[in-house]
């Protein structure tokens, strides 16, 4: 289908972000802030998060989608007619939107976020149907019609997950809410039909209480993402873009076309799951690494993976003992003591955008990516500092050849995904401030800030936000 077609004004959905009022270590980790948690808490995330990304899918979603869990925050959407609300998680690392549904017996009642979770009762939505396994969105996930598909029978999925976790449904099309951006900080309520899963039955992590949500907003790249969707039915373009502060746990989530700030871009890696880019070579204080020319193969390893999903920044051996190293050179006399949650630390005083050198990312199409001692250095009590960059050999299997690159070099980036020309980029920003997005039907550009829906500043801070399907801007300022 024609993604390039006449396109409707700009749109978005209306969502809650819930974070703890404590500071946190990574205060862009938003479901981690200020809940307690341990650095070793941050590691457990990414080795648990990397077991999904690399699990088996039974049902091949478009012959990509590895959901997994994205752990950063989550959104509140409406779904149904009359719509009710349902909590999900926002994750650049999967594809399809699911939500818990009623009849699920091993699905997770509450939560240790304090959110109130809802099951999904297609009963009571008068606009909902189910899909059948003989509709064409069906098909073409298998790609055929299933054997032993008769007219009435559902269209299923099930995905299992390396971590041995699993969810299993079947696929519902319903109306999800929306509002159109009409113009300069002016939104018109609107609906648009979408398919999304029922989960029937969690397993694992999925199935528990502790940090549970209602499902997943899955913004990978196959045909059965929400954006996807949204795409093929002209209601947005088939591009989104991120930016996650450090400051104050603040940021842009975009949904369409972003015309300021400009962003540079290098092609994303062809026939991967996900958002794959060529890495070109390794920077630390002005000089470039000497590095084996083939580290950074897409044939051989697909390339660095961005991922927003994960909270550090995980390098080959051989890339990630040249960069230690040369970190090292800039302070000899440093000496390293490991704290209980095994991260190399040090006793330092004084500024450690002063006393170390910055690590730049040199990428196809000359795009550089750079990551300062601030983002990666991060304070763990009194004088002592820890260094984030983690070697992937010495975490899981499944690690050891990825370059992963998360929210240690992404905070404070606006990041543009454009699945329509098959590019990525980013640009140094100010996650607090806004940016210009265009109307993919008028071409009218509009400035679109943060919007503060609803304060609730107490022991677990719930700001509410608008995730626009042009942009959506976090307002955490309570």
């Amino acid at each position: 289908m024609d993604l390039m077609r006449s396109l409707s004004p700009l749109i978005l959905l209306v969502f809650s972000l819930s974070l703890a009022s404590a500071t946190g270590v990574f205060n862009v980790k938003h479901k981690f802030m200020g809940r307690g948690r341990s650095l070793s808490d941050f590691k457990a995330h990414d080795a648990h998060r990397h077991s999904r990304m690399l699990g088996s899918v039974d049902l091949p979603l478009g012959g990509s989608a590895l959901p997994t869990e994205a752990g950063l925050y989550y959104a509140q959407i409406s779904l149904g007619t009359p719509p009710k609300s349902y909590y999900v998680q926002v994750d650049t690392g999967s594809d399809i939107l699911w939500v818990n549904c009623v009849e699920c017996s091993q699905c997770p009642r509450k939560s240790e976020l304090g959110i109130e979770l809802t099951l999904y009762d297609i009963r009571n939505s008068a606009s909902a149907n189910m899909v059948a396994c003989d509709e064409s969105f069906c098909s073409e996930l298998y790609g055929s019609v299933l054997v032993g598909c008769a007219p009435n029978i559902s269209c299923q999925y099930s995905v299992t997950y390396g971590d041995g976790s699993s969810t299993a449904g079947y696929f519902v099309k319903d109306s999800l809410q929306y509002h159109r951006v009409s113009g300069n900080f002016q939104t018109t309520t609107s609906k648009a039909t979408v398919i999304f899963g029922c989960g029937a039955k969690q397993s694992g992590d999925l199935g528990s209480s502790t940090e549970a949500v209602d499902g997943i907003l899955g913004f990978g790249q196959s045909n059965s993402s929400m954006i996807s969707q949204l795409a093929s039915s002209g209601a947005a373009k088939k591009m989104f873009a991120h930016c996650l502060g450090s400051v104050d746990g603040g940021g842009i989530f975009a949904i369409g076309h972003v015309v300021q700030p400009k962003v540079r871009t290098t092609p994303l890696v062809p026939n991967q799951p996900h958002y794959n880019v060529n890495l070109k070579a390794v920077e630390v204080g002005g000089t470039v690494l000497q590095l084996p020319t083939d580290l950074f193969d897409s044939g051989s390893v697909g390339g660095a993976i961005i991922d927003s999903g994960t909270t550090l920044a995980y390098l080959p051996e051989a890339v990630y003992n040249p960069v230690f190293n040369a970190i090292r050179s800039s302070q000899p006399n440093m000496k390293f003591q490991k704290v209980p949650d095994e991260f190399l630390c040090f006793a330092y005083t004084g500024s450690v955008d002063d006393g170390f050198p910055t690590v730049k990312f040199h990428f196809e199409n000359s795009l550089s990516l750079m990551v300062y001692p601030h983002d990666y250095l991060f304070h763990y009590q009194d004088d002592l500092w820890c260094i984030g960059w983690q070697n992937s050999a010495m975490q899981s299997k499944d690690t050891r050849e990825m370059t992963l690159l998360g929210d240690l070099v992404l905070s404070n980036k606006l990041v543009v995904y454009d699945l329509e020309t098959q590019v990525i980029g980013w640009t140094e920003y100010n996650c607090s401030s806004s940016i210009k997005v265009q109307d993919g039907k008028t071409g009218a550009v509009y400035t679109v800030g943060s919007h503060n829906l609803k304060s609730a500043c107490s022991l677990e801070m719930s700001f509410s936000v608008l995730l626009l399907l042009a942009v959506m801007m976090l307002n955490l300022i309570c």
